[in-house]
């Protein structure tokens, strides 16, 4: 029991980490290439060696909130949102969290995160785009992110939102 226990965990590290990296890569093909469709879009994913579905794209293309804008007379492309709702921003933000932050401490008016690898960069994006008055700002690793504070005073306010966002 305890060890389907762990190993489910594991397992959901892992298809965490398989979204996070196939997402990045979507990020990726839609600013290097003109992509109309999303059968497009999954033929340059097989291209880099990520096998999917259908399904699984029309997921991605709607949490990663891609939006189509026009190129040229009768077609439209794919493209990253340019402004994102502070509601949707906040749910994307705690999801992110859940699936990929690990653990996490303080020091001062610094704060420690660690994400499973490969994560930290999305976290950090989404949390320099949070609009937190007291996070002065973000850097990140590839398992590791800093975050600053100011003022020192408001680390427990933003230690106390990390656990918030954890439930």
């Amino acid at each position: 029991m305890l060890l389907s226990l762990v190993l489910s965990k594991k397992r959901k590290k892992v298809f965490a980490y398989m979204k996070l990296r196939r997402q990045q890569i979507i990020m990726e093909i839609i600013t290097e290439k003109a992509i109309t469709t999303q059968s497009e879009l999954a033929d340059e994913l097989l291209a880099r060696g990520v096998k999917t579905t259908q399904a699984t794209i029309s997921r991605d293309v709607k949490e990663l909130q891609l939006v189509k804008i026009p190129m040229g007379s009768d077609s439209y492309r794919y493209d990253l949102p340019q402004q994102v709702e502070p509601s949707q921003s906040d749910k994307r933000l705690q999801r992110l969290f859940r699936e990929n932050v690990v653990k996490y401490d303080y020091s001062e008016n610094l704060i420690l995160l660690k994400t499973l690898p490969g994560a930290a960069h999305n976290v950090a994006e989404a949390l320099d785009h949070s609009g937190w008055k007291e996070l002065l700002g973000t850097v990140a690793g590839d398992d590791t992110i800093l975050l600053i504070i100011k003022p020192r005073e408001a680390v427990d306010q933003v230690m106390e939102r990390i656990d918030e966002m954890l439930r």
